[in-house]
């Protein structure tokens, strides 16, 4: 079993309050305080992570916040992910390091997740109706993290 550098949970939060800061003028109005929400409710132990379970862990009556965030709410995700690559390689630049490519797919059932489609996944190792994912991640040996994606 492979093991890594571990951060605190003080040093955790700080690091984490400072990228939320640098990603929040990507949104608007209360939009930084729910992305806030929903990466802390993707990072939970909730046993089954929708927006309904985030909604209500974050103290919501109801997930139309998150679901406005993710399917109407205006905001770039690639100058987010940008945001995201400066924050890391600021952080874990490694002359040493590597970019680990990794494709990941999902069966699904319905037709709605964005990507879907009847595609190859090596997840089922068939065709099916599937949304697949590609992530690029930067590894060194001060830690490792996604910088893109695409799907």
């Amino acid at each position: 079993m492979a093991t890594g550098r571990s951060v605190g949970p003080a040093r955790w939060q700080k690091a984490f309050e400072v990228l939320t800061g640098r990603t929040a003028g990507r949104f608007a109005r209360v939009a930084p305080r729910r992305v806030r929400d929903l990466v802390l409710g993707l990072l939970s132990d909730l046993p089954r992570k929708n927006c309904w379970s985030i909604a209500e862990w974050v103290g919501e009556a109801c997930p139309d916040g998150v679901q406005h965030l993710l399917g109407r709410a205006r905001w770039d995700a690639d100058r987010v992910c940008d945001d995201l690559r400066e924050y890391v390689l600021e952080h874990l630049r490694d002359e040493d390091a590597v970019l680990v490519v990794d494709e990941t797919g999902a069966v699904k059932k319905g037709t709605h997740t964005v990507g879907v489609q009847r595609q190859y996944t090596g997840t089922a190792g068939r065709i099916d109706n599937a949304q697949v994912a590609v992530y690029l991640v930067h590894a060194g040996i001060r830690g490792h993290a996604a910088v893109d994606r695409e799907l």
